[in-house]
């Protein structure tokens, strides 16, 4: 069953433009539900360079490890995703479902083994019967072309009520370059180093060491920077592919290039858009939750301490019915082990200050707050009043509905 798309979706959806040197195609393969597109091929250009970071877990999906040791050899010609089966914790058959799923693509697509990367999200734990590609494998690359990149993101959807797509246009020297994005994520959220699936996909020309350290840069205060219910998926993985197919645009190698500015504006941009989406689409949510954390001793504590707030569930189910209930953030704040002034925090919800110096606020206005947490979307800022650290983060509220859905995931 379909479930309704989130009250939190974005209002419209950007028109996607192609991007030189990138063509794709979906398919129903039959991977957990008939008649439901659950596979993604994407083929590149030959001399696409890839970057990417992956799940921390020390329990990784079979495709995150093949991804990593691909990934050293900084090319990519084909991706291929697949949704209704993660493909982890399935052991000697989980790695050999990933290399027949890449000698099959290779040999479609004219390229080497290597240079082909693979993810998987859905069900853990149940063998992936790869055999089911080779079935589609030839329409896939007979269909492949350069639009439709909402039917690419709703291929990878497991329980996303909406397909999520970014797109951005900048210029290196001269020439004009596009950066599009797709992602999935609804639950298991809580990025470590990578996200849920997303896919990034630009026809400048950058090189592979600096696509790395860029994304590196960017994905701490985007992907890194939501969190739906504390749990990191083992599946984690972001990629970032530039096919050097813009006319005219100049390779670029060099963080500091000045050429490279509009282009870091334009990448970080799509990749908080599409990580915001995720917080918008949580299982069950209903309001999109902003945290801020000011004053505390350094940047790294000010996250630990949002982190702490965001996945609370006493904090996160009071959000849920519309209640500022400021002593649940501080028990949050206490609780995350780092420097903490009780008499010198200070609490808004909605842009109204509800605790000030440790204590209910002097000038605190039932009727006003209330009516504040009705929005269906929620800033939520604590300042710590001990150092300049500052942090931000996105997360939702908890509602029955989060329950609902993960109660019946794999009935």
């Amino acid at each position: 069953m379909t479930p309704n798309v989130s009250p939190l979706a974005p209002v419209s959806v950007p028109d996607m433009p192609a991007v030189a040197g990138v063509t794709f195609a979906t398919a129903a393969a039959g991977v957990r539900y008939k008649d439901r597109t659950d596979v993604l091929l994407m083929v590149l250009d030959p001399g696409t360079a890839v970057a990417g970071v992956f799940t921390r877990s020390k329990c990784p999906s079979a495709p995150v490890e093949w991804c990593r040791a691909k990934l050293k050899g900084r090319k990519a010609r084909a991706l291929v995703v697949n949704s209704g089966n993660a493909n982890a914790f399935t052991g000697k058959t989980g790695r050999e479902a990933c290399a027949f799923t890449a000698r099959i693509a290779a040999k479609a697509v004219g390229c080497k083994v290597d240079d082909v990367f693979l993810a998987s999200t859905g069900v853990i734990g149940e063998p992936l019967n790869a055999s089911v590609f080779d079935g589609v494998m030839d329409t896939l690359i007979a269909n492949a072309r350069g639009d439709g990149w909402l039917d690419a993101a709703k291929a990878i959807m497991t329980t996303d009520t909406f397909p999520k797509v970014s797109t951005a246009r900048t210029s290196i020297g001269k020439a004009t370059v596009t950066i599009n994005g797709i992602a999935k994520g609804a639950g298991m959220i809580m990025p470590d180093m990578g996200t849920m699936l997303s896919f990034i996909f630009t026809d400048a020309p950058i090189a592979a060491p600096l696509l790395q350290k860029l994304l590196r840069e960017y994905v701490e205060d985007t992907f890194n920077a939501v969190t739906i219910d504390g749990d990191t998926s083992t599946s984690d993985t972001l990629l970032v592919f530039a096919t050097g197919a813009a006319k005219g645009a100049p390779k670029i190698s060099k963080a500091n290039d000045p050429r490279l500015k509009g282009f870091r504006k334009a990448f970080e941009a799509v990749l908080c858009d599409l990580s915001e989406q995720v917080a918008r689409d949580g299982e069950g949510a209903r309001k999109l939750v902003e945290i801020e954390i000011e004053g505390a001793v350094s940047k790294q504590s000010a996250r630990r301490i949002a982190m702490s707030i965001a996945n609370s569930p006493l904090v996160k189910t009071a959000i849920a019915g519309e209640d500022a209930n400021w002593g649940r953030v501080v028990m949050a704040v206490g609780k995350a082990g780092e420097p903490a002034d009780r008499d010198k925090l200070s609490i808004w919800f909605g842009g109204i200050r509800v605790a000030h110096k440790g204590a209910r606020d002097p000038g605190y206005d039932e009727a006003k707050v209330s009516q504040a947490m009705k929005s269906p979307k929620i800033s939520l800022k604590v300042a710590l009043g001990l150092g300049r650290g500052k942090d931000r983060v996105l997360t939702c509220d908890l509602t029955k509905d989060y329950v609902a859905i993960n109660g019946d995931y794999r009935s």
